[in-house]
């Protein structure tokens, strides 16, 4: 089952394994899209980045946030998707 909270990262990316870590520690349920493998994902995150392909990136329902910290995506899970906290 999909989750309404979309991690978008890349390989070698600090910020994205430090979100990722505390994602986890909060017990967010998330899908993660690698936006070097999968299709169309580096254009959703240049969409969001002003034309950057800045990662992380997560997108909550219609939220979305460029390097957010672990607070702002829990703020917006609240707003967007309370049933997953």
């Amino acid at each position: 089952m999909s989750t309404p909270v979309e991690f978008y990262w890349r390989p070698g990316c600090g910020f994205c394994m430090a979100l990722r870590a505390g994602l986890e520690r909060a017990g967010l349920p998330f899908t993660e899209v690698n936006i070097w493998e999968e299709p169309g994902a580096a254009e959703r995150v240049r969409e969001a980045a002003n034309g950057n392909e800045t990662v992380p990136t997560v997108f909550v329902g219609p939220a979305a946030m460029v390097n957010p910290s672990v607070d702002e995506v829990l703020t917006a899970v609240r707003e967007h998707a309370p049933e997953l906290l």
